[in-house]
């Protein structure tokens, strides 16, 4: 049955003398194409089909089937309605060709890449219906963004619709209200509602009012093809126009349109109209102004938005001239603010310390610490000794003299297996300063009391300390190993000082110890550790760390070192932190050990490196959050101390007891001191002994007192004012050295603190004027005056006591009165030189610039002795 062709469909011809092809349908037509000036132009325009995708030949040459011989024919192709298996495939064409039989692996290639078709066009239909279900998806929200953007479009024109009504209205108003209608001429004024004004062309009257039957003509291009003539554009129904160029007659006269007002005059009413509102009263504007402890008159003004010359006007009405740049107290200033109705809040300098410690902790995130404890007594009552037994080192071998000079920080292990920090203070009277540090940063305190010696005046203060810091106490009874040891006589001395001990019936635990022979150290540490676990101590170490400066001191080759004991949070390496004046970053921890560690937890101390300078001992250390809070804290206690220093140095006037104490100091001998030593405890305590020696007539001045080595700028201050240089436990370096061997400043270097106040007293000592003292040696009474010549008048006196000396000092007393104290020039016994006259024998005398001497007088010889004086 012969097929229906159609033109687009692609068709295998089979001809005997050409080759099998494939022809595509063409479509042809014919285009004319118009030119200007009326040309034209005919163009044959032939459409080719494309072959869609998946589209087969109607007509294919079938392969034939296995079972089938190559010999058989097939005279005309299968119609497309049979099924494959009745259509045999052509073996031979009738042009002689020769069509072989499909082998097995072509079938089966075949077959592979069929299926392989089907399982991709199954992938690719799976990622064209994902596509679109995402298209479907992105489409339908953007049609929601539409829809809203278009609703707000909507509202955007309703509001501005209404804007312009509004506008409108009001302008309409204005014009009604300011003589819109005397604008209008009179002619105007008669003429009715849609009239034509006179003169104006019927023509334009015309074409202003278009003829209803009027139609839109029609347009034909040059190819003849009829187009539609574009609609007119619609006219703008806006208002009148505004008039430009200047106003001349003819435009006056004009007919067309109204005069209305300008556009001067309307600006000019509306600044009348703004004149009016800004003479009405305004409301008062109150703020609150913060105020703090000194302040310009120009930065009060500005942060109450008021004149400045209003706030001097106040103050002038107080009776204070003041200019714009004066500075004003805080008090003065809140007066002010408040006459003038606005609020105040008082800041201090001093705010910027606020937050630094004593933040509360969570207390679900507090955990156990170790106990801090601090070992205190009298000189050589064995506290270090005992902290080396408990350490198992040897610090006392260290130590010049065998005593301790410095504040030193230790963590051990005890055998119950926590931690426990220990602080050993001096026993010194010296390091008073010392000990009241180590008490205020501790939780126990453990006094130690040699068995052999009892209670001393060290151990009364350091039993003062501990009662002041308000904490816990064990005594310690040690030496018990010697002879003579009395442990019943230390317990009953201490109940003279309130210090009664549980075998006694009191709270205070004791403890019978031996340094030496390591007796019941661990009965000690097992009541240190009871004792923690009642005062459950506890801190967050998940927080920015506090803590205190034990010890500072100025090390060569790490720079400025501070032993800190950190007592809340965890100080970590890399923060940024603030003691006292100083600041820095924390470069290194290192331990009692020697070793380093990234972090100290709480009740660990540690030694940090990175500071900028040597803090002070007993400073509280914090860390802050960047470096500009730590500049800001530093700055602020930095000048805090020089105004101390200052109002010290400058002798301020006072109080009436101040006044009378700095003329006392006036005529007060100074001995002027550099002094360098190796740590800051050091240092203050050297700083507090040579306090103590001055008097009201000579006193050590310190002009430099630091920590570090002696340096050259220490020789040039030395030598500027002529004063001595102490170094203790430290060196000059090199070039300080020949410095003041050129200047020939004496350096005197001292590792024992006693050895250094006996020189600078002794040294002080030799500064204070010498005592006179008198010492009687006889009197003598004027029997007869002689005159001689060339002499003068010479007494004849008889000696009533004692011995006359020739060259003694002499008064003349006459009724009980001294008339004279002179020297005796000469002492003449029957006419001889005498050296010394005694009690019952005559002799005369005569005196050094005195001649008035009368019978009766009585002479007084003494001997006026110097004596050096000592502090």
């Amino acid at each position: 049955m012969p097929e229906t062709k159609n033109p687009g469909d692609k068709t295998l011809h089979v001809s005997p003398t050409k080759t099998l092809t494939l022809k595509r349908g063409v479509e042809q037509g014919v285009v004319r194409q118009s030119f200007s000036h009326g040309r034209t132009k005919q163009v044959v325009v032939e459409k080719v089909k494309r072959r869609a995708v998946g589209d087969k030949p109607e007509a294919v040459a079938h392969e034939p089937k296995p079972a089938e011989k190559p010999t058989a024919r097939a005279a005309q192709p299968a119609p497309a309605a049979e099924k494959p298996a009745a259509r045999p495939a052509p073996a031979q064409r009738a042009s002689g060709v020769v069509l072989r039989t499909l082998t097995d692996d072509e079938r089966n290639a075949r077959a592979h890449a069929l299926a392989d078709a089907r399982v991709r066009e199954a992938e690719e239909r799976k990622i064209a219906e994902e596509e679109a279900r995402r298209r479907a998806v992105r489409e339908a929200d953007e049609r929601v963004e539409r829809e809203a953007a278009e609703a707000r479009k909507r509202e955007e024109d309703e509001r501005r619709k209404h804007d312009e009504e509004t506008k409108k209205k009001a302008e309409h108003e204005a014009k009604k209200r300011f003589g819109g209608e005397e604008t209008r001429t009179p002619a105007a004024a008669a003429r009715p509602a849609g009239a034509r004004p006179a003169g104006t062309p019927v023509s334009r009257a015309v074409a202003a009012e278009p003829d209803e039957d009027d139609r839109r003509p029609v347009r034909r291009g040059p190819g003849g093809v009829a187009r539609p003539a574009p609609p007119p554009k619609p006219t703008r129904t806006v208002g009148p126009a505004k008039q430009r160029g200047r106003l001349t007659l003819v435009t006056a006269l004009s007919a067309d349109e109204e005069r209305e007002r300008s556009v001067a005059s309307f600006r000019r009413r509306v600044q009348r109209l703004k004149g009016a509102q800004a003479n009405e009263p305004k409301e008062k504007l109150v703020r609150e102004v913060t105020i703090p402890e000194a302040i310009t008159i120009q930065e009060l003004a500005n942060r109450m938005a008021e004149r400045a010359v209003d706030v001097i006007r106040l103050l002038m009405k107080q009776g204070q001239m003041v200019k714009i740049t004066d500075v004003i107290d805080a008090d003065t200033a809140q007066l002010i603010a408040e006459e003038m109705g606005h609020t105040v809040k008082r800041v201090a300098e001093s705010d910027v310390e606020e937050g630094l410690f004593d933040t509360a902790d969570d207390p679900a995130k507090v955990q156990p610490r170790p106990p801090v404890v601090t070992v205190m007594g009298h000189v050589d009552h064995g506290k270090t000794s005992l902290l080396d037994a408990i350490r198992a080192a040897n610090v006392v071998s260290g130590e010049a003299g065998g005593i301790t000079q410095h504040i030193g920080a230790y963590q051990v292990t005890s055998s119950q297996g926590g931690k426990i920090t220990f602080i050993d203070t001096p026993g010194h009277a010296a390091f008073s300063a010392m000990r009241a540090r180590g008490a205020k940063v501790t939780d126990i305190v453990i006094l130690v009391v040699a068995a052999d010696d009892g209670v001393m005046p060290q151990t009364i203060e350091a039993i003062n300390h501990a009662k002041a810091a308000k904490v816990p106490m064990i005594v310690a009874i040690n030496k018990i190993d010697k002879a003579d040891a009395k442990p019943e006589r230390v317990r009953t001395e201490l109940l003279q000082h309130e210090v009664q001990v549980e075998s006694l019936g009191g709270d205070v635990v004791d403890v019978e110890v031996s340094a030496k022979q390591k007796l019941n150290l661990d009965k000690l540490l097992e009541m240190v550790s009871l004792q923690a676990e009642l005062l459950e101590l506890r801190a967050n170490p998940n927080r920015a760390a506090e803590g205190t400066v034990i010890e500072a001191k100025l090390d060569r080759g790490r720079g400025p070192v501070a032993t800190v004991l950190v007592q809340r949070g965890t100080l970590k390496v890399g923060d940024i932190v603030v003691a006292g004046a100083e600041w820095g970053r924390v470069r290194a921890l290192v331990t009692d050990t020697g070793t380093t560690t990234d972090k100290a937890s709480p009740s660990m101390p540690v030694e940090v490196l990175g500071f900028n300078g040597t803090p002070e001992a007993g400073d509280r250390l914090a860390v802050v959050e960047n470096e500009a809070r730590a500049r800001e804290v530093t700055d602020y206690r930095a000048r805090q101390k020089r105004e101390k220093l200052a109002a010290r140095t400058s002798g301020m006037r006072g109080s009436l007891e101040q006044m009378m104490t700095q003329l006392k100091a006036a005529g007060r001998k100074e001995f002027p001191l550099v002094i360098k030593a190796d740590v800051q405890g050091s240092l203050e305590a050297i700083l507090g002994a040579l306090d103590k020696l001055g008097t009201e007539e000579v006193g050590a001045r310190v002009l430099h007192a630091g920590v570090g080595g002696i340096s050259e700028s220490d020789v040039t201050l030395a030598e500027a004012f002529n004063a001595a240089i102490i170094g203790f436990n430290v060196r000059a370096h090199k070039e300080a050295a020949v410095a003041a061997e050129q200047a020939g400043i004496e350096i005197r270097y001292y590792n024992i603190i006693y050895n250094l106040v006996d020189d600078v007293k002794a040294a002080m000592s030799g500064l204070l004027a010498p005592m006179l003292r008198e010492t009687m040696l006889g009197n003598a009474l004027i029997l007869e005056i002689f005159n001689i010549s060339k002499v003068g008048k010479i007494a004849g006196c008889r000696v009533t006591d004692g011995t006359v000396e020739r060259g003694a000092n002499v008064r003349l007393i006459r009724d009980n009165v001294v008339i004279h104290e002179g020297k005796l020039s000469q002492l003449k016994r029957f006419k001889d030189d005498a050296k010394e006259v005694l009690a019952g024998q005559e002799c005369g005398m005569s005196f050094e610039t005195y001649q008035d001497m009368r019978p009766g007088d009585v002479i007084e010889c003494y001997r006026v002795e110097t004596i050096q004086r000592s502090l």
